[in-house]
């Protein structure tokens, strides 16, 4: 989409921080190419997403913004909404905080904290806090 940032990028995988930071750092890591199911993906794919996806993810928002746990999931139901499904594997993560972050003069709570995350919450911020946040984790991937 037109606010999204483009975070990392690999051979395999792309890494977005999407507008809707209901939970500071929450990004869409979709594979390169068009791939409908993970048991489809190959070991260089899957490799590739443990040792440059989520180990860069997790050491990055652990770092900069002191995360205290992450939230990962593989959900492709919206795909099948559609009469002609044409599901994509994909990752949405979700960083959690036990205490409360200000990035760019906002403050992100995560009110559910040890809980699951609510699916419907949103908070949609400007492109210059995405990007503000997307510097500061930049600075310190691996």
């Amino acid at each position: 989409m037109q606010d999204d940032v483009l975070l990392y990028e690999t051979d395999f995988w792309k890494v977005i921080l999407i507008p809707n930071q209901a939970y500071l750092g929450r990004c869409i890591i979709s594979l390169n190419r068009d791939c409908g199911e993970m048991s489809e993906l190959t070991s260089e794919e899957w490799t590739d997403f443990h040792e440059n996806i989520v180990q860069n993810l997790e050491f990055a928002f652990r770092e900069e913004f002191n995360a205290t746990m992450f939230n990962w999931t593989c959900l492709m139901n919206n795909a099948f909404k559609s009469h002609n499904p044409e599901p994509h594997v994909h990752w949405h993560f979700r960083p959690r905080y036990r205490e409360n972050i200000t990035v760019g003069g906002k403050t992100f709570r995560d009110s559910e904290f040890a809980h699951h995350y609510t699916k419907e919450r949103t908070r949609v911020v400007s492109k210059d806090v995405l990007e503000k946040i997307a510097r500061k984790v930049k600075k310190v991937f691996r």
